[in-house]
């Protein structure tokens, strides 16, 4: 490997980890945020889905972004911007304009995954794609991991501006590190001197950006009862729909939507969009249940998830080299598939009584089922294209993996919010005092409350902390009672990506490349 291409790798790997950790180093210090500035939790969540819908609305668009500006200066360009609004936001001095920033924080972060995806797939020679893929991936999946811990630390530490700030040095240093060896591709003149394809950019940022809104925010805003969300609803349909006429019907499209009739791509990005329900699922699921079940913090969380991402990132460089070795690479995303099924399968068993290690051995699983599934996937789909189309294909499964998250996020979180009602109402319809087992357990329970504390100190009772005691009791079991149906319902839908994966038929051999 040349020093050009290490420089390339390093520089894609810092701007990918710039992007990825900004997603999830934010929501641990919404809380101190709330109580610095003032602000609703309402408000606040603003910081966090202003960034995800700016993010979903470049991703489709940042391979014509590049051709047109040209890849060098687009992709310096976007960190330039990505830092110079990290740092803004560090300074913010109220919540408008720290979601004004956050904004434009998240259009330039868009650029960065499918840009630094495309640049090492491009510029690498056959023989090294497969561990610049793998490099490149350990890095990536680091990423989630570290936010939340990240985040976490900082805030505690040096208050909440500082999660900001701290991406001045790394931007500074990737922008100076890329500028001695990012350059454009050779046949991208042709794409610059095109005309604007300005109703298309504008259907675009309207349909992807109202879909991503509705997605983040549908749940919090009770769905349809909210004005905002229906409205969001049928803009995005209706601009989703005349978005495709357009671009089938203009010479110069911001987005080639005949790639859709190409059955590789069609099953590859379906089964991004699965492979995003799963990942961005379990680590929005996973935490509310430890949280509710056992009380962990988002730093504990962040913790117990770093064992299984070092798993992933050790086992992709041997999946990028088995990539390389086998003949047909859907036998290694099966593989995944089935890892999936089966960490899904694992958490029916959770409870109140999970040990640390079983969770651990969950987490392990996923880890084995990211491995097999990041590279093998990536590499059968991009490994079919070239030039300009290989960046369109890349942003769009990009852009498939984060709606499929947004969507799984958004399922996960109405289902288990429905259901906690629902089974809590059941649990509760059979909860009476003159039931014998129900008066067995208030009176022990009050029993041995009484002995721990004197019920003349404060305003506490021991009969009083006892229906207490019964009533968070209900209220766990129908958590976990939800929980687990939620778990069951996952695991089917997750069953549906075997689909996709009979589309991709691999015509060339694969040259491997990660996921981001």
């Amino acid at each position: 490997m040349t020093l050009n291409s290490r420089l390339i790798v390093f520089v894609a790997v810092l701007a990918s980890l710039l992007e990825i950790i900004d997603t999830s180093i934010v929501n641990v210090a919404i809380p101190t945020i709330m109580g610095n500035l003032g602000a609703t939790l309402e408000d606040a969540s603003m910081i966090v889905t202003g960034y995800t819908v700016a993010n979903a609305i470049v991703l489709p668009a940042s391979a014509w972004l590049g051709e047109r500006i040209g890849r060098r200066n687009y992709y310096l360009g976007c960190i330039i911007v990505f830092t110079t609004t990290s740092a803004a936001c560090g300074l913010a001095p109220n919540l408008s304009s720290l979601i004004v920033f956050r904004i434009l924080q998240g259009l330039a972060g868009g650029a960065l995954l499918p840009t630094s995806q495309a640049l090492i797939f491009e510029q690498f020679p056959k023989e090294k794609a497969g561990m610049a893929g793998a490099i490149f991936g350990m890095s990536v999946m680091i990423g989630p991991t570290l936010g939340p811990v990240l985040g976490g630390y900082l805030t505690d530490e040096y208050g909440w501006r500082s999660i900001f700030n701290i991406n001045l040095p790394i931007g500074l240093l990737t922008l100076f590190v890329g500028m001695t060896c990012i350059q454009n591709r050779t046949d991208s003149e042709s794409a610059r001197k095109s005309n604007l394809d300005m109703y298309g950019l504008i259907l675009l940022i309207l349909g992807v950006g109202c879909l991503q809104f509705l997605l983040e925010r549908g749940q919090a805003d009770d769905w349809f009862s909210s004005k905002i969300i229906t409205t969001c609803a049928i803009v995005s349909f209706i601009a989703i729909f005349l978005f495709i006429w357009w671009e089938l019907k203009v010479k110069e499209p911001i987005i080639n939507i005949k790639l859709f009739t190409n059955p590789i791509v069609l099953g590859g990005v379906l089964l991004m969009a699965c492979l995003g329900f799963f990942l961005y699922g379990i680590v929005f699921v996973l935490p509310v249940f430890l949280n509710n079940i056992f009380h962990y913090t988002a730093t504990q969380i962040g913790v117990l998830f770093i064992p299984g991402s070092l798993l992933t990132a050790i086992l992709m460089p041997f999946v990028g080299k088995s990539v390389q070795k086998i003949s047909d690479p859907r036998f290694l995303i099966v593989i995944g598939l089935i890892c999936v099924e089966l960490c899904l399968y694992s958490m029916t068993y959770f409870s109140p009584f999970t040990s640390q290690n079983e969770l651990l051995g969950m987490l392990f699983i996923r880890g084995i089922a990211m491995a097999f599934l990041f590279i093998p996937i990536n590499s059968s789909i991009l490994s079919q294209f070239s030039g300009y189309e290989l960046g369109q294909v890349a942003g769009l499964m990009n852009l498939f993996r984060q709606v499929g998250g947004s969507m799984g996020i958004a399922l996960i979180d109405t289902l288990l919010s429905r259901n906690i009602d629902i089974n809590y109402l059941n649990l509760i319809s059979k909860i009476s005092l003159l039931n014998v087992n129900v008066q067995d357990v208030y009176n022990s329970t009050a029993n041995n409350l009484a002995v721990k504390f004197n019920s003349s100190i404060g305003m506490a009772e021991n009969t009083n902390a006892a229906l207490k005691n019964l009533y968070q009791r209900v209220q766990t079991q129908a958590f976990t009672l939800s929980f687990l149906q939620l778990v069951v319902i996952m695991m089917f839908i997750f069953s549906l990506s075997f689909i996709p994966l009979m589309l991709v038929k691999i015509k060339k051999k694969v040259k491997p490349v990660d996921s981001h």
